[in-house]
């Protein structure tokens, strides 16, 4: 899968349909799925290939351990097929989750995308950390 990458704003209508970026969609297949992102207030959206893996994953934690991951990640999961128009339909508790109502932005965040409500993506890039970033690099080497 070739890397996910781009912003795009978009609006999203009252029933919660959200006119999906091409350039995304192309990346993600004909079905991708959507779910709580595990670190922010946003929702993350998987390929299929990357949603069974990501499954997989989780299904081998032990149950100790997994219960409470497999509980948050697949309770509010969808599977997204777009129309002929390119929107998918958000389901109300994600939307209600990533405080989404008509102003929203999708990213590409490499292997995923992320569903962002525009303020919420305004106040994070604001408090970005960027000394954080520098730090990841020079592990990374770079």
């Amino acid at each position: 899968m070739a890397s996910l990458m781009g912003t795009y704003s978009h609006n999203m209508d009252a029933k919660g349909r959200l006119n999906f970026p091409t350039k995304l969609r192309e990346g993600l297949g004909d079905v991708f799925y959507v779910t709580k992102a595990l670190d922010q207030p946003c929702l993350t959206v998987y390929s299929e290939t990357e949603w069974e893996r990501l499954s997989a994953k989780i299904a081998a934690l032990p149950e100790a351990k997994g219960s409470q991951m497999k509980r948050w990640l697949f309770s509010g999961a969808a599977a997204l097929q777009p129309d002929k128009q390119g929107r998918v339909l958000i389901p109300q508790e994600l939307r209600n989750f990533a405080g989404l109502e008509k102003d929203v932005v999708v990213v590409g965040a490499n292997n995923k995308a992320e569903i962002w409500d525009r303020s919420r993506w305004d106040a994070w890039n604001a408090s970005f950390d960027v000394q954080k970033m520098l730090d990841v690099l020079n592990e990374l080497g770079f």
